[in-house]
C-alpha cells in the first residue's frame, strides 16, 4: 500500500505513535508519506520506502494567523495526485481530518483517497469540545471511511459527545518497540541520576496542568521520607515552575531533578524503578506503557484509559485523582519490597509485549486498512 501519514511533528503521544506506526509499516514493505508542517522528532535518519513532504506556508501580511488547515488540504492533495496514493492516515482530529477531506474534495472524480482518521485524546475530550471546533469535529469524523480510537474509554466519549455511531470507531491501542523500550539499555544513566545507589523515581510530560505536575513532586515527598529515592522530571511545559516552587516547599529539591526535553526517553526510562502519573486524566497513557516495557512499575490515577494500560495491583497501582497520600504510601510499599518491585516489573514488561508491541498492534492496522480499501 502507498499510505500517507499527516500528525503533529512535535513532542507528545499521537506525533510518537504515527511516527512509529509508519516507519513500521515501511519496515513491513509499505510506501509511507509523511505529511506535516515539519519533520516528526522520531522520523530520524534515511529509511527506505519513507518520505517526508513539508506543508508550506507562505508569510502574508494579511494573514495573522497562517491558514495552515488549507495548507495541509493542498499538501496532501498533491502527494495523493503525485504518489497515487491508496489512502492518508490523520493521526488527531482538528485540523488534519477536515484538511483529508477537502484534499479529497479537490480531487473530484480523479480518484477515490480513503481517509482513516485515529484519534488521540484531546482533539476529542477537550479541543474538539469546544463550541468554535465541535461541529467540524463531527462533521470530519464522519466523513473518515474510517475511525480508530486508541482506547475503549477514548471511543465511548466519542459516541456520548460526538453522537458518532459506535459501530464505525475501531478501537486499535497504542503501540511501542519492545527492543526500544526494555530496561536493559546500555549506556545507564543510573549512576548520574542516583549516585548514592537511590531508588529513581520518573515522571514524563508535557508539564501540563492535566498532568497534575505539583502531585508528582507532593508523592515523591512522602516515598522519600520511606525510600531513599530521587525524583527525575523529563519534559517541560507552563507548570514546571509551579512543580519547582512546590520541592523547595517540601525541602526535596536537592533530590529533584528537572532534565527538560530529551529525545531518547528511553534510554532514562530504561533506570527507573518507579513511574508517577498523576494526570486528571489520560486517553491512553503512553508513558505508563513505555515505563512498564522498562521494567517499571506504574503509580497512576484511575482514570480516562489507564485502566486499560495498568492493571492494578499487577503491574503497578492505580488511585483516584488527588489521592496523593496514597500514591506515596503505594510507591514506597513497591520499593522497599524487592520481590514486588521485581514482580510487578516482570508483569509489566509481559503486559507491553503481549498487548501493546508492534507486532502485535501494527497488523491490526493493516488488516483495518485492508478493510477500508475494500468497502
Amino acid at each position: 500500500m502507498k499510505i500517507g501519514i499527516t500528525c503533529y511533528p512535535t513532542y507528545g503521544g499521537s506525533g510518537a505513535v504515527a511516527t512509529e506506526l509508519g516507519l513500521a509499516l515501511a519496515e513491513r514493505g509499505h510506501e509511507i508519506h509523511f505529511i506535516s508542517y515539519d519533520q516528526p522528532f522520531r522520523l530520524g535518519s534515511f529509511k527506505e520506502r519513507v518520505f517526508f513532504h513539508e506543508v508550506e506556508m507562505e508569510d502574508y501580511p494579511l494573514f495573522e494567523h497562517p491558514p495552515y488547515a488549507l495548507a495541509l488540504a493542498v499538501a496532501l492533495h498533491d502527494t495523493a495526485r503525485k504518489h497515487d496514493l491508496d489512502l492518508v492516515h490523520m493521526h488527531y482530529a482538528i485540523p488534519h481530518a477536515a484538511s483529508a477531506y477537502l484534499a479529497r474534495q479537490m480531487l473530484g472524480n480523479e480518484r477515490r483517497l480513503r481517509i482513516v482518521t485515529t484519534l488521540h485524546g484531546t482533539d476529542i475530550t477537550l479541543v474538539g469540545l469546544h463550541p468554535s471546533f465541535h461541529s467540524i469535529t463531527r462533521f470530519s469524523i464522519l466523513e473518515s471511511d474510517g475511525l480508530t480510537a486508541v482506547s475503549s474509554y477514548l471511543k465511548d466519549e466519542t459516541v456520548r459527545d460526538f453522537s458518532v455511531p459506535a459501530d464505525r470507531i475501531e478501537v486499535i491501542p497504542n503501540f511501542i518497540d519492545m527492543g526500544m523500550w526494555r530496561p536493559d539499555r546500555e549506556p545507564c544513566h543510573r549512576a548520574a541520576l542516583a549516585p548514592r545507589g537511590e531508588k529513581i523515581v520518573m515522571h514524563i510530560s508535557n508539564f501540563r496542568s492535566v498532568k497534575r505536575i505539583e502531585d508528582v513532586v507532593t508523592a515523591f515527598a512522602g516515598i522519600r521520607d520511606k525510600v531513599p529515592s530521587r525524583l527525575v522530571m523529563v519534559g517541560d511545559g507552563p507548570d514546571r515552575p509551579r512543580a519547582a516552587q512546590r520541592a523547595e516547599e517540601l525541602g526535596v529539591d536537592e533530590d529533584v531533578l528537572f532534565l527538560g526535553k530529551h529525545q531518547s526517553v528511553e534510554e532514562l526510562l530504561s533506570c527507573a524503578d518507579l513511574f508517577l502519573l498523576p494526570s486528571a486524566n489520560e486517553s491512553f497513557g503512553l508513558a505508563a506503557l513505555e515505563a512498564m516495557a522498562c521494567g517499571a512499575p506504574v503509580v497512576a490515577t484511575r482514570v480516562g484509559g489507564l485502566p486499560e494500560v495498568v492493571d492494578d495491583g499487577v503491574t503497578g497501582r492505580l488511585l483516584d485523582v488527588g489521592d496523593v497520600a496514597g500514591m506515596s504510601a503505594a510507591g514506597a510499599d513497591i520499593l522497599r519490597d524487592d520481590a514486588l518491585l521485581a514482580r510487578m516489573a516482570a508483569a509489566g514488561r509481559a503486559a507491553a509485549h503481549a498487548r501493546f508491541s508492534t507486532e502485535k498492534v501494527v497488523p491490526m492496522y493493516e488488516s483495518y486498512y485492508d478493510r477500508i480499501l475494500g468497502s
